[in-house]
């Protein structure tokens, strides 16, 4: 018996305490106090989701795109560091985030013979 105590030390410290605190405290605080625990394992993750998402979305607000010779500039400069183009009169939206009925395309047709 004095072995079973030594190697299951733990099991038998976490089986009294259940049994003191369930008695004292009830099911309904042992169950809470553990849903708690299961609903903070599944938010901490998604509220990093959220902070991850909001950081990328700062990051590309900050990306500018020259105009005239199409480097990538993280808006530090208020000039392009490539051509030395005017930074300040890019428009904000990037070609990617407009919708296919907002843009044209000029097409010229040509006879071949």
């Amino acid at each position: 018996m004095n072995y079973f105590l030594k190697a299951n030390k733990s099991l038998l410290t976490y089986t009294l305490i259940i049994l003191i605190v369930i008695p004292i405290f009830g099911f309904n605080f042992f169950i809470s106090f553990v849903g708690n625990i299961l609903l903070l394992l599944f938010l901490i993750p998604l509220l990093l989701l959220v902070l991850v998402i909001m950081g990328f979305n700062s990051y590309k607000s900050k990306v500018n795109t020259c105009s005239n010779c199409g480097a990538i500039s993280l808006g530090l400069s208020e000039t392009c560091m490539n051509c030395g183009a005017d930074l300040k009169n890019i428009n904000k939206k990037n070609k990617l985030d407009k919708k296919p009925g907002e843009s044209t395309i000029d097409v010229k047709a040509e006879e071949i013979k």
